[in-house]
């Protein structure tokens, strides 16, 4: 994971998905005696989201890592995703639909922090690099397929 920003890169949230995250996920770590907070946990723990106003960055695995890095200008469109049972445990979850053909759909699963004020500050930053990139919506190579 890239330890320091771009000159005018400017961090949005560093961290990991929440262990628990979920009621449902709390359900099954009980009825499992513990065993499958283990499992979230290892999970959780490796995996490492950087948000910053340029790019994303989403770096998962044990023993071998494999990063997956999205320019923020990319971005086509953010949907915020709270359920309830993620709702209640505060977290929630951000899924990206995106013109990078190896990762068409990204959800940052669980974020353990206000979720909505992450996405109201994701979305000035992916407009002014669309603009500073001259992207305009009728580009999406997707649609050429």
């Amino acid at each position: 994971m890239s330890k320091v920003p771009l000159p005018d890169e400017r961090i949005l949230f560093k961290g990991h998905p929440a262990v628990i995250g979920s009621v449902t996920r709390l359900l099954v770590a009980i009825f499992t005696l513990g065993f499958a907070a283990i499992w979230y946990w290892l999970k959780s723990i490796n995996t490492q989201y950087l948000i910053t106003s340029q790019r994303i960055v989403i770096e998962v695995g044990i023993f071998s890592k494999e990063i997956e890095t999205l320019e923020i200008y990319q971005i086509d469109d953010i949907h915020l995703e709270k359920p309830l049972n993620q709702r209640i445990m505060g977290t929630g979850n951000i899924l990206l639909v995106t013109r990078d053909l190896s990762a068409p759909k990204v959800i940052l699963d669980r974020l353990p922090i206000d979720v909505r004020e992450l996405y109201e500050q994701m979305r000035p930053c992916i407009q002014q690099a669309r603009f500073r990139y001259r992207i305009r919506d009728e580009e999406n190579p997707r649609e050429l397929l």
